[in-house]
C-alpha cells in the first residue's frame, strides 16, 4: 500500500544546514545556521545574516563592511530593467513585476549558466541587491514620480524606504524593517524555497529559480497572507467590530487570515512574537488603529478556537505604518526571503539530486480504446 501524505505534509525531502525549526513542548525553535531568530533579530543587521545564510557564518567585522559596500554598490539596475520597468501595465501586480525582472535580468547574464561556488555568490548578491532597486522604482514609475537612485549611505532596509518615499527613513523605521526582513529571510522548506529546490535540482539557471520561488510566494496561502491580512483588518476597521467578525468567519468555516501555521499547530510562531513588538513600537509614532485591531482579533480568534498567529499576522500593520502599499506586501516578503532561497539553491547545487517524487494513481483501468469514428 502506498500511504499518501496530502500536502507533503510530515514528509522529510532533504538534509539542509541552512535553517532548524523544532518543537520542544510549549516553545518553538527557530534557527538560522544554528543560531536563534530571537538573537538575530535583536542585534543583528539584514546585511549579516544573509552573509551567515549564503556563507554559513556570522562575518567578521571587516567582512560585513565588505559584504555591505559590495551589495550597496550592486542596487542599481541596467538601463534595461528600468526601460522594461516603465513598459509594463501600471495594473500589474508588483509581484509579478519582481518575477518578471528577474528573469530579464538572467538573460543579462552571459554568465548565468556557469555554477561555480563563486559565480553563485556573485548571482546572489546582485540578485540581494537589485531586489529592493526593483520594487522601489516600479512602485515611483506606477504613481508617475520620479525615480530615486540607490544610496551607498544607508543600509539596505534604510536605503529601500528612501527610494520608495524619498525622504531619509527615521531609525525607528528602519530598523523594523530591517528585523522584518531579519524574520522574513529564510523558513526551511516552506512552499516558495521548495519550489526554488526542485527548479535547481534540475540544474536551471539561478534566475529561473528564484522566478520559480517568487511565483509560489505570490499565492494568498504563502506570501500573499499579509495582504489579506491588511484586508481583514480594513474590514473591521475598528477594535469594537474584532469580536463579531471572528465569531461570523469561524461560524461559516471561513479561513481567519493570519493565523495557523503547518508546523507551529499548537505553539505561537516564533517569529510572530518579535513582529508584534515591532508593530506596538511602529503604533507609537504611527497610526495605533491597526496594532488595536490586530490585537482585538488575536484575542477573539483564540478565545473562540484556541488559534495563534503567523508571520503573516502583525507583518501587515507593521507595513501599514511604515507606509508600504498593501499590494507591496508580498514583495517586502521575497525581498527578506530572497538570501534563504539563494542560500537553499546554492546547497542543492553542492549536493544535487533531481527532486521527482511519485503520485499515487486514483484515475480509471484498463479502459479500451475506441476508435474515433466510434465515439
Amino acid at each position: 500500500m502506498i500511504e499518501v501524505l496530502d500536502g507533503l505534509k510530515d514528509v522529510i525531502a532533504c538534509e539542509s544546514k541552512i535553517s532548524r525549526i523544532e518543537l520542544i513542548e510549549d516553545k518553538a525553535i527557530l534557527e538560522y545556521r544554528g543560531y536563534d531568530i530571537r538573537d538575530l533579530a535583536k542585534n543583528a543587521t539584514y546585511e549579516e545574516v544573509a552573509y551567515l545564510l549564503l556563507y554559513g557564518e556570522l562575518p567578521k567585522k571587516y567582512e560585513l563592511q565588505d559584504f555591505k559596500i559590495e551589495l550597496a554598490e550592486r542596487r542599481e539596475l541596467p538601463p534595461q530593467i528600468i526601460g522594461l520597468l516603465t513598459h509594463l501595465p501600471q495594473y500589474t501586480h508588483p509581484m509579478v513585476v519582481l518575477r518578471t525582472a528577474t528573469s530579464y535580468l538572467g538573460s543579462l547574464d552571459r554568465a548565468k549558466d556557469l555554477k561555480t561556488k563563486e559565480e553563485n555568490i556573485e548571482k546572489a548578491k546582485n540578485l540581494i541587491a537589485k531586489f529592493p532597486t526593483i520594487v522601489a522604482y516600479y512602485h515611483r514609475i506606477r504613481l508617475g514620480k520620479n525615480l530615486i537612485p540607490p544610496t551607498l549611505e544607508l543600509s539596505h532596509a534604510g536605503n529601500f524606504l528612501y527610494m520608495m518615499n524619498g525622504l531619509e527613513p527615521s531609525k525607528i523605521a528602519e530598523r523594523a524593517l530591517d528585523a522584518d526582513l531579519i524574520l522574513h529571510a529564510e523558513h526551511e522548506l516552506n512552499a516558495s524555497t521548495f519550489a526554488a529546490r526542485v527548479a535547481a535540482s534540475t540544474l536551471a539557471d539561478m534566475y529561473a529559480c528564484v522566478v520559480a520561488a517568487t511565483g509560489t510566494l505570490m499565492g494568498p496561502l504563502h506570501g500573499g497572507a499579509a495582504q489579506e491580512v491588511m484586508k481583514m483588518l480594513r474590514e473591521v476597521a475598528t477594535p469594537r467590530r474584532a469580536e463579531e467578525y471572528v465569531k461570523k468567519k469561524l461560524e461559516k468555516g471561513d479561513k481567519l487570515m493570519g493565523f495557523g501555521h503547518r508546523i507551529y499547530k499548537h505553539v505561537i510562531d516564533p517569529r510572530a512574537l518579535i513582529l508584534k513588538e515591532l508593530a506596538m513600537e511602529l503604533s507609537k509614532t504611527g497610526n495605533p488603529i491597526w496594532f488595536e485591531i490586530s490585537e482585538a482579533i488575536a484575542e477573539n480568534a483564540y478565545k473562540y478556537k484556541k488559534l495563534l498567529p503567523n508571520v503573516d499576522f502583525y507583518s501587515a500593520s507593521v507595513y501599514a505604518n511604515l507606509g508600504i502599499p498593501d499590494d507591496l506586501f508580498v514583495n517586502i516578503f521575497a525581498m527578506g526571503r530572497i538570501s534563504g532561497w539563494l542560500a537553499h539553491i546554492i546547497e542543492q547545487y553542492e549536493n544535487n539530486k533531481l527532486i521527482r517524487p511519485r503520485a499515487k494513481y486514483i484515475g480509471e483501468l484498463e479502459r479500451k480504446f475506441v476508435p474515433l469514428d466510434q465515439r
